[in-house]
């Protein structure tokens, strides 16, 4: 494994870089930028996650200022839309609501569960699975992967502080159908979405990025929220034959993925392969996967990763914001940028790496 201090030296140069994001003149498809740190969408969401992460491990209060300081401005200036991607923020939200015990960040706690469970007005779909709904599109019909990530695990951090099980049960549910429309039996790995009026998975991609939200939302939910045992079972299964997949379709030099799983003609994607390596990793060191089984994949894996961080911190071989495509061509045409997603995931696994299980 890489030492730690030179670990620590891009852990620092890739959370500064994140930090003060800008979008770089690229024209963006979407209402809201998903490039510019100081906006409130999905990609900022993971992007604050991480930088949480790093404060866990570091506990630098100048970064837990920073993360305090970006959600009082971003509460203050207002939230322009309720939907699946805007709830990615809110799960930092909980973390930071157990540290300083504001009461404005309990009540904005409350007030979006309230949004998703007793008003329910996050839109449910074919056997009630959450809508993806995104900022700009109802996206109807539709349910993807990423919604895992982006709304179900803050719904069951709220369930947690709010003591209520009706959440996590609601949560459960929801993994547990995101899995029965998405999953690729044969091949342990997942679909990009599903759409109920086509009844359908669209072209059947098994996309880098989806699936790394699965991967990491299942290490997060057992090492924090209490299961049932055979529900815990089952999502550990699953979880296993997913990193088995991938371990058998990384790249044999590198150690990372493409951007879509089992084509090598598709470009190493650096977003999703930071977080295939932090799940991974977290899996060995919790005892969920054999160390001997994955060590040479993780060592290689890591070595080939810091090749994509620039003097700067910037991390390259970022994919820009992703919609459901109907074939593989169409995720090899979405170009690459500095994205907050890509230095978050990367913060999340330089800082795995650093704890004294890998040294």
């Amino acid at each position: 494994m890489i030492d730690t201090n030179t670990m620590e030296e891009k852990l620092n140069l890739v959370s500064e870089k994140m930090m003060a994001l800008k979008s770089n003149g690229m024209k963006e498809i979407y209402p809201i930028s998903l490039i510019d740190f100081n906006c409130w969408e999905w990609p900022q969401g993971v992007g604050i996650f991480g930088l949480y992460k790093y404060y866990e491990v570091s506990q630098k209060k100048e970064i837990l200022d920073f993360i305090e300081d970006w959600f009082d401005h971003r509460i203050k200036e207002g939230i322009l839309e309720k939907n699946v991607n805007t709830t990615s923020p809110m799960l930092t939200l909980t973390y930071l609501y157990e540290i300083t015990n504001k009461p404005e960040y309990l009540e904005f706690i409350k007030e979006w569960s309230d949004w998703i469970m007793e008003d329910k007005k996050l839109i449910r779909t074919g056997d009630g699975c959450f809508q993806h709904m995104i900022t700009g599109s109802a996206n109807d019909d539709e349910i993807l992967i990423d919604t895992l990530f982006m709304t179900v695990l803050f719904l069951t951090r709220a369930g947690k502080i709010l003591g209520r099980k009706d959440y996590l049960d609601e949560a459960n549910y929801q993994i547990l159908s995101h899995i029965k429309y998405l999953l690729d039996k044969e091949e342990g790995l997942f679909y990009h979405g599903f759409n109920f009026k086509r009844n359908d998975n669209y072209g059947k991609v098994l996309w880098g990025r989806g699936n790394c939200w699965y991967t990491i939302v299942i290490m997060e939910l057992l090492e924090d929220i209490p299961l049932d045992e055979g529900i815990k079972r089952y999502f550990l299964s699953v979880y296993k034959n997913q990193v088995a997949a991938l371990k058998q379709y990384a790249d044999p030099e590198s150690g990372l993925w493409h951007t879509i799983i089992n084509d090598d003609s598709s470009y190493i994607e650096l977003s999703c392969s930071a977080a295939f390596l932090y799940g991974i990793m977290k899996g060995v060191r919790l005892g969920i996967l054999k160390k001997e089984d994955y060590q040479d994949l993780i060592e290689r894996g890591m070595n080939h990763l810091m090749d994509y961080i620039e003097e700067d911190g910037t991390v390259n071989n970022v994919s820009y914001g992703t919609p459901i495509g109907l074939d593989g061509e169409f995720y090899k045409t979405i170009p690459c940028c500095p994205m907050t997603y890509g230095q978050a995931l990367m913060i999340l696994v330089l800082q795995e790496a650093m704890l004294p299980y890998w040294h």
